[in-house]
């Protein structure tokens, strides 16, 4: 008999939780396109890493009046480092550029002219000891 009393327990429990008693809590999932991370503010572009509510940049640098970049860019990993920087006149790479590590420890450094690798470019390992240099030549 206690058998039957606990079975029609259990049954009678299982049918009486409807749907309807079910609570989900959804979390809110925010899909953040290129545009809700980039912002000019006075002819300075500046990009934002995903997911870090705009307080951690990734690209930074002056654009011309056509938005191309021109000046000194700088890219920053998610710690905040900044892990390199190139010089562009009119969106084409021209001057210096400097790579690093995640740790900030220069990766290698060079030069370009219209885009194109100049001079001598040096390399270097994760603790800064020099690997080796090529000369690209074309300093003209």
């Amino acid at each position: 008999m206690m058998k039957y009393i606990s079975a029609f327990l259990l049954i009678f429990i299982l049918f009486s939780c409807g749907e309807d008693d079910v609570v989900e809590e959804k979390e809110e999932i925010v899909i953040e396109t290129r545009d809700d991370l980039i912002e000019v503010v006075n002819g300075i572009f500046t990009e934002y890493h995903p997911g870090t509510d705009r307080k951690k940049i990734k690209f930074q640098g002056p654009q011309d009046e056509n938005k191309q970049r021109h000046g000194i860019w700088y890219f920053y990993n998610l710690n905040n480092i900044q892990v390199s920087m190139t010089e562009y006149n009119h969106g084409i790479k021209n001057g210096v550029t400097m790579v690093k590590y995640d740790t900030g420890v220069i990766r290698y450094t060079g030069e370009y002219k219209d885009n194109e690798q100049i001079g001598i470019w040096k390399t270097y390992d994760s603790t800064g000891v020099l690997l080796n240099e090529k000369d690209f030549g074309n300093l003209l």
